[in-house]
């Protein structure tokens, strides 16, 4: 299984570029504190494609906080000098967008239109009122009689 969760803070602006059949690919650094006793961090490499690389370069700047699930992915590729080069990177499934910068300020929220997901849920759907509620169908419950 190779699963990756990490939350932390972006140690740059993601840079968004598009690969040669058009696919959009963002990369950002990421530093994740090592605990809460110290100041030490570890720094990992993102990478995000299509839909969620742009959602990232549109959203996401250096020091907001996110929470990323993803896999580890290791590319190995030649330079012009003849030297082997190894990166290891999470690929990013999910991003989350957490606090706001770490100077305090935050990202400007989504327009509504951005996403396929609606904003709030409608009044109706849990328009209750307490008047409503017939408290004779409910019973009390003999604590011997329960599981916990």
């Amino acid at each position: 299984m190779n699963y990756v969760h990490l939350i932390g803070r972006l140690t740059r602006d993601p840079e968004l570029r598009f690969t040669g059949s058009g696919k959009a690919v963002v990369n950002f650094g990421l530093a994740v504190d090592k605990s809460f006793k110290t100041d030490e961090a570890d720094f990992f490499d993102i990478v995000a494609w299509e839909k969620l690389a742009e959602t990232v370069a549109n959203y996401l700047t250096k020091g907001r906080q996110v929470a990323v699930t993803g896999r580890l992915q290791s590319r190995t590729w030649e330079k012009d000098d003849g030297s082997r080069q190894k990166v290891v990177e999470v690929n990013a499934i999910d991003v989350k967008f957490l606090g706001g910068s770490s100077d305090g300020g935050s990202a400007p929220a989504p327009k509504k239109n951005d996403f396929d997901v609606e904003a709030k849920p409608k009044k109706d759907d849990f328009d209750v009122d307490i008047e409503d509620i017939d408290l004779d169908d409910f019973s009390q419950i003999d604590d011997d009689e329960t599981p916990f």
